[in-house]
């Protein structure tokens, strides 16, 4: 299971606009009003089943993302915001994008890679094409562009902007934002741009600044990696013994080399509990296999660890605020 940061999720939530509770939308993915910390992580699978919800409630859902990746600003991501529109010129700021990007999220890698016709800024994201990963995929590629144009003073328009799922009924909203072609059903996720339009100098351009933010933000890089290892390879030891039962702390410190102890104490330091991440485990195998339809609710349910599919159905409708087969059902309309 991923990560995510809030700024993400504030975004999301305040271009619903005043049509909904927005306090109750920050809820629902466990935050608080008042959190505005850069570092704060939701999980993957509650991000997405919050645009989900919003998809449901606001008018354009289609252009919702667009909307999302235009309220982006440099100045809302710290460190990296300001690495990112002090680099000389466009080719540098996206190279920090892809070099820094994991202090924002854990689900999605970026590359620039070079192409006969230009360079492409690629967005890398594993799962299933669900509902929710499409939405942040396209508000991603389009705050990619938005803040592209708030740096650089001269017009920024992509030369194709290629997704890897189908195209929505119309796309004149999404070309009308990017200003060029947009190619759906493609084999990646990402933006053409063409050489003079990345050499263009930033307005704020600043090589020194950038260079006196690298180990900075080096460091950040490196804390969030050696914290979402022990978290990652926890987690999946987790999942591998669910079908046995819901797994032990002390099981699971056995199996890592360290006392149960000492796992406590390194998850305290991290913000986490091990109940909370038996919880995201078992959520997070349950949708996957919810997403696939050859087990049957009580086969998902044994392998989750519920000895029960009652005791299951009650937990999956905590997580997602509906039952499994509500669930499965969604998934498959989309």
């Amino acid at each position: 299971m991923g990560e995510i940061t809030a700024l993400f999720v504030r975004k999301v939530v305040a271009a619903v606009g005043d049509g909904a509770d927005q306090n109750a939308l920050l809820g629902s993915v466990g935050l608080k009003p008042t959190e505005t910390d850069l570092g704060t992580m939701v999980t993957d699978v509650d991000y997405y089943a919050l645009l989900e919800r919003i998809a449901a409630i606001v008018e354009e859902a289609t252009t919702f993302p667009l909307r999302v990746g235009a309220s982006m600003r440099c100045d809302d991501y710290g460190a990296f915001g300001l690495a990112w529109k002090t680099a000389p010129n466009l080719r540098g700021s996206i190279e920090r994008a892809a070099r820094y990007a994991r202090l924002l999220t854990s689900v999605a890698g970026h590359e620039v890679r070079e192409h006969a016709r230009g360079t492409f800024f690629l967005l890398h994201r594993d799962g299933p094409r669900r509902l929710g990963l499409r939405m942040s995929n396209e508000a991603t590629l389009a705050s990619t562009v938005s803040i592209m144009r708030e740096v650089s003073p001269e017009p920024v328009v992509p030369l194709e902007v290629h997704c890897r799922h189908a195209a929505p009924a119309s796309v004149a909203g999404h070309e009308a934002f990017f200003g060029c072609p947009m190619i759906f059903n493609s084999d990646f996720d990402g933006l053409l741009m063409g050489e003079a339009t990345l050499a263009q100098a930033n307005r704020l351009g600043d090589p020194a600044i950038a260079q006196f933010l690298t180990p900075h933000l080096d460091a950040q890089l490196a804390e969030i990696s050696r914290r979402s290892s022990f978290q990652h390879t926890l987690l999946r030891r987790i999942s591998d013994r669910l079908s046995e039962g819901p797994p032990r702390a002390g099981d699971m410190a056995k199996a890592m080399g360290i006392s149960e102890r000492t796992l406590h104490r390194r998850l305290v330091a991290e913000g986490e509990t091990f109940q909370t991440l038996l919880e995201q485990a078992r959520r997070c195998l349950a949708e996957g296999l919810l997403d696939r339809t050859e087990h049957s609710i009580a086969e998902v349910a044994f392998l989750t660890g519920y000895s029960e599919q009652s005791a299951f159905t009650r937990a999956f409708k905590r997580w997602v605020g509906q039952t499994p087969a509500a669930f499965r059902d969604n998934r498959i309309k989309h």
